[in-house]
């Protein structure tokens, strides 16, 4: 109960310190030129840079501007996009050194290299509503919470895991077919598509879609991609999506390859969603709901073949075919303006948005069956900065209550896990085209879900540059 009571105290200063802030959101705020996506398009932790704005010149003709370190590479991007040829140069690090928790202080940097292209068939073959989209991707660098013995349940630093290795993280062509269905097919991410809502924050349990988080061993998001085939079906303000997933645990192997063999089962989600316009100013939402199924067999993480826990007993655990679960993800722009870039059709957003998430797995064989997020994210704070953004999130990461009982049965320290809780606080500072930092303070009460366990206390920064 202390321990619950300092982390209440905690989440309330941020919220005061939120609140007190100049120019507080809770007013509406006139257009910026660009900021902060309400919607981000993908679940990459790191961005390959905005969608060219469109400018008018003085004399009257238009032309693309890019946000990226080296603009439009000298005028070679803009050729490149009137030829149907999209180029991504990005690498994205986050630092992260825990002040207070752990079996011992240590600081750690890992980062992630992205090299992508984008090829509107339109422009390159005549294929009206094709296109062709591939990324790979290179991780680097140690993971703090081995380092330091932090124990938590969730990453400190999203963007570790998977292996420091280079990947081929999508390859897949999409096709436009009539106003309605889209439909992809080729190596794509789970996550990219199915429960997908941004990754602007540090701690990975608010990146990305979280059912990967829980049940990472046949879930992959980013970077690991499987064999798919993906239809989206869109009718106004509504839309109905599934897949079909190759369930194929040699994915997760270390090596450069475009295909992996071995193939078991599949996963196949399926999500309806609302993405309404609401009030005067038509501020932008999306409402999400979904569910997946695993035709894979997995172990049991209480019973045995026998019917009865398996605690320190010698004995097979019981096999189960089949793993399921469900979500609900929102987020909505609750105060200050949008407008779409005329040519792209990009989110120009400026004001604050609300985002949550719950997420539910298969008690059966999950040893983290759901996960409750929920977050602020404010664009363009302040009227002098208006490309900074702003964000606060909290989470309950749960550990199955069967799990945990099993575990203690076959302790001989006999610990019990519950729950782990925790808070992340960020300024994005946008400190040059392509250029953002994001210093940021993340809070972990019961690392692990063990109340024995000391609280962390982590100072990071996730940087991104896009070229």
């Amino acid at each position: 109960m202390k321990k619950m009571n300092h982390f209440a105290g905690s989440v309330c200063a941020v919220i005061a310190t939120t609140l007190m802030l100049p120019g507080a959101a809770w007013a509406d705020a006139p257009a910026a030129d660009a900021a902060s996506p309400v919607v981000a398009p993908s679940a990459e932790p790191v961005s390959g840079g905005r969608e060219p704005a469109v400018t008018s010149l003085p004399d009257g003709p238009v032309r693309k501007t890019y946000d990226g370190i080296l603009g439009d590479w000298g005028g070679l991007r803009e050729k490149l996009d009137d030829a149907g040829v999209g180029l991504t140069v990005a690498y994205g690090n986050e630092f992260a050194a825990n002040v207070a928790g752990g079996a011992r202080k240590d600081a750690t940097a890992v980062g992630q290299l992205v090299l992508g292209t984008d090829l509107d068939m339109d422009k390159i073959a005549g294929i009206h509503g094709g296109s062709f989209h591939g990324k790979i991707t290179y991780r680097h660098g140690p993971n703090l919470g081995d380092k330091a013995g932090l124990e938590t349940l969730q990453l400190v630093q999203e963007v570790w895991g998977r292996g420091q290795t280079w990947r081929v993280t999508e390859a897949y062509y999409q096709q436009q077919i009539g106003a309605s269905l889209d439909v992809k097919i080729g190596r794509m991410t789970m996550g990219s598509d199915f429960e997908q809502m941004g990754c602007e924050f540090q701690n990975l349990s608010f990146c990305g879609a979280a059912v990967g988080n829980l049940v990472g061993d046949y879930w992959y998001n980013w970077p690991i991609s499987q064999w798919a085939l993906v239809a989206n079906y869109k009718h106004k303000s509504w839309y109905v999506k599934a897949a079909v997933f190759e369930a194929n645990r040699h994915s997760l192997d270390n090596n450069f390859a475009f295909n992996h063999g071995g193939a078991d089962g599949v996963t196949v989600p399926v999500e309806a969603g609302w993405t309404p316009r609401l009030g005067s100013r038509g501020l932008p939402g999306v409402y999400k709901i979904g569910a997946w199924y695993n035709s894979q067999r997995a172990d049991d993480v209480l019973l045995g073949v026998d019917g009865q826990p398996v605690g320190a007993r010698d004995i097979d655990p019981m096999a189960r075919r089949g793993r399921y679960g469900g979500y609900i993800a929102i987020r909505q722009q609750i105060t200050g303006s949008y407008t779409k870039d005329p040519l792209t059709g990009a989110m120009v957003t400026r004001g604050v948005s609300v985002q949550f998430n719950l997420t539910q797995t298969d008690r059966r064989t999950a040893r983290t069956d759901n996960q409750l997020t929920a977050g602020l994210l404010w664009s363009a704070p302040f009227a002098a900065r208006p490309h900074d953004e702003l964000g606060w999130a909290i989470g309950r990461t749960n550990v199955n209550g069967r799990a945990a009982y099993g575990e203690q049965l076959a302790s001989p320290i006999g610990r019990h896990a519950d729950a782990e809780y925790l808070t992340e606080f960020y300024y994005g500072v946008h400190i040059y085209p392509g250029v953002m930092l994001k210093p940021n303070i993340q809070y972990i009460v019961n690392p692990g879900g063990y109340h024995t366990n000391k609280d962390v206390v982590i100072l990071g920064m996730k940087s991104s540059f896009a070229l």
